[in-house]
């Protein structure tokens, strides 16, 4: 059976479903119609699966889309994994949502389906960001966890993110597990809709404050922060949840001069005023650079809807604003946490981020003398090497090239609100030494050598779009190029097979990761490529990292355009692969 056969049967189990609303039901008539046959196998060709980010897809009618019959039945599937795992215990769940149209009508029906299942549900009365539900279900002690976010996906997206007890995203083999229990519903008439009300309760602000309380006490220098007090900072909230902790969270610090982008600081899901609500992108951060310029600031923030990313502007010694990619800016705070360690402190403790990120968090890990675990991509695997190390080994820091930064272990996912703490006590130290982040980033780079990254993302829309990328994937692992701009391939990674090797030699070693479609090239002058299909939008990204010395700080912009164009001769390449 072809995929246009399923997505029709598939549709017209849903069309005569009894649960199925008027609404629904219209459209999917319509949708059978013959001209529509491309738009009815998009939205029915498969169901939604759990990717790096969980749940998450387009909102629409059909098995394949965000609606109330997706999210019921992820809901039950999770439900049944539960009252199977848990069994005789009572088990108890916690909601969050973001600003997200639907998004607080999807935690709803979240609860509702939890709690006809005779689970406990403690929810957020309103928007709140994600790393304060990963917190929340650790400091209440519960099972699982839910937030309904797109993170910073387009508006027409939204998610449905599932936490674990120990606060992180579900990783293997509940991964697996909760989606072969969705999968065995065959019928929407198998999810529990009917609300009990009295197993559904608020979750209190003393969980925000005790959230507080643990980011305070891990930012070094407090007192020079204090002293700093009055300088001026930049932040944006791009219409997410971040409005209602990140400032807060400033406050507490002692900051008393913090300005917020007053046009992207009401939630609203429709971001009015971003092409996308993605802070990697350079036109989401153009509001909070042009009120940096205006109030005379040296760092502006702006995190995404659900507030565990953060992308950073700080300001050139010429004068300009410089936007600093995920990987510089975990570099700095990296360099700035281990360097305000103690020997102590550093001793059994490690860091860790994903396969993709910079080396140079490798090479600041060995310089401290700290073990650097490296990880497939997405925060679940990092928490899982935390989980796997708990009592043996003390988590220092963590994060990933997409902008996603975690400090300490009350939180086992990327947290923007923490990481906004960070770069601003950073901004404020920097200052007491008579510098900026922009010298601090120089200087590291002098130090440890000049490492760069640049990302290309290629769209590849629908059940089309995804069999060119399974194409792609396969010839590339396959037939793998010989050289890539010039330069010859000296190593092959691939994550599916787990093999690492020598391309000359042949030789080849077993790779100690869980099974992902991800390729990695390694070239003669020590540049790398990776490439893998994203787990939550539909694209192939090519990850190329190069790197060279620097040797005084004046030679900065020259070393940085020679690395510009050596990426920007490597992403024409792959393109043309």
């Amino acid at each position: 059976m072809d995929v246009t056969q399923i997505a029709r049967q598939r549709a017209e189990q849903w069309l005569n479903s009894p649960v199925m609303d008027e609404v629904s039901r219209q459209e999917i008539t319509a949708l059978l119609a013959p001209h529509n046959a491309q738009q009815l196998t998009d939205r029915f060709y498969k169901n939604l699966e759990f990717g790096t980010g969980g749940l998450r897809g387009i909102m629409d009618t059909g098995s394949n889309c965000m609606n109330q019959y997706t999210v019921g039945m992820a809901t039950q599937g999770l439900s049944n994994y539960l009252k199977k795992t848990f069994a005789g215990k009572k088990i108890t769940v916690a909601i969050a949502h973001d600003s997200r149209n639907k998004s607080r009508y999807f935690a709803e029906v979240t609860a509702a389906v939890f709690s006809a299942n005779g689970i406990a549900v403690q929810m957020f009365s309103e928007l709140r960001p994600t790393p304060l539900l990963s917190f929340a279900v650790r400091y209440l002690k519960c099972q699982a966890g839910v937030v309904i976010t797109a993170s910073h996906n387009p508006p027409e997206y939204n998610g449905y993110k599932v936490y674990w007890e120990d606060g992180a995203q579900i990783v293997a083999p509940h991964d697996k597990n909760i989606v072969a229990e969705v999968n065995a519903i065959t019928d929407l008439a198998q999810i529990k809709f009917n609300t009990n009300t009295e197993l559904i309760g608020a979750i209190g602000p003393e969980v925000e404050q005790a959230y507080y309380a643990e980011v305070l006490k891990r930012i070094p220098k407090p007192d020079i922060i204090k002293k700093h007090h009055q300088l001026p900072l930049v932040y944006s909230s791009l219409h997410g949840a971040g409005i209602t902790m990140v400032p807060e969270c400033l406050k507490k610090m002692g900051f008393t001069n913090l300005h917020l982008v007053e046009q992207q600081s009401k939630p609203d899901g429709n971001f009015p005023t971003v092409h996308s609500p993605n802070p990697e992108e350079a036109s989401a951060m153009e509001m909070a650079i042009q009120k940096a310029r205006q109030v005379n600031a040296s760092l502006a923030m702006a995190t995404d809807p659900d507030t565990d990313r953060v992308g950073i502007a700080i300001r050139h010694p010429e004068g300009h604003y410089m936007l600093l990619n995920g990987n510089q800016a975990l570099s700095l705070m990296m360099w700035f946490i281990l360097e305000n360690l103690s020997g102590q402190e550093r001793q059994k403790g490690f860091v860790a981020k994903t396969i993709v990120t910079t080396e140079l968090i490798d090479v600041l890990a060995q310089y401290y003398q700290v073990p650097c675990y490296n990880t497939l991509t997405g925060f679940k695997y990092i928490a899982a090497v935390i989980r796997e190390r708990e009592g043996r080994e003390k988590f220092i820091a963590a994060g990933e090239e997409s902008y996603g930064y975690m400090v300490g272990d009350f939180v086992r996912d990327k947290d923007a609100v923490s990481a906004c703490a960070f770069f601003a006590a950073m901004q404020a130290i920097a200052h007491h030494e008579g510098k900026t982040l922009y010298h601090w980033l120089v200087d590291l780079y002098v130090k440890f050598g000049f490492y760069k990254e640049g990302l290309i993302n290629v769209v590849k829309k629908g059940q089309q779009g995804e069999s060119e990328m399974k194409a792609l994937m396969q010839r590339l692992r396959h037939e793998p190029p010989a050289a890539i701009a010039g330069k010859p391939v000296m190593r092959v990674l691939d994550y599916l097979t787990l093999t690492d090797r020598e391309v000359h030699s042949g030789k080849t070693r077993k790779l100690s990761f869980p099974q992902s479609d991800v390729l990695q090239f390694y070239l003669r002058d020590g540049s790398k490529i990776s490439v893998r299909p994203s787990g939550t939008e539909p694209k192939i990204k090519y990850y190329i990292s190069v790197h060279a010395p620097l040797t005084e700080a004046g030679k900065f912009e020259e070393i940085s355009f020679m690395l510009d164009n050596r990426i920007a001769d490597i992403g024409r390449h792959l393109q043309h692969m």
